[in-house]
């Protein structure tokens, strides 16, 4: 069973990002992932999804998923 929170920004030009983390979010992080939803996975993980800008905009996002202590499992770009 998967529970997910907030909806991605739906940008136009932006390339989509999966990313895994080990682990369940807890909900009151999704402010530091604005931009971004995330799925509680029964396998224990949480995937952050949503739309990227750019290179600049991906690394601020594993550099928030790093400064949280969160052992980061995979970063995906899912194909539209």
């Amino acid at each position: 069973m998967s529970e997910t929170y907030g909806s991605p920004n739906d940008h136009q030009e932006h390339c989509l990002y999966e990313i895994r983390i080990k682990g369940h979010l807890d909900a009151r992080w999704a402010e530091r992932f604005e931009s971004m939803s995330f799925t509680h996975e029964s396998d224990g993980t949480t995937i952050l999804y949503g739309p990227v800008v750019d290179q600049a905009e991906l690394h601020g996002l594993l550099r928030k998923v790093r400064d949280l202590g969160l052992p980061l499992v995979s970063v995906i770009q899912v194909d539209l």
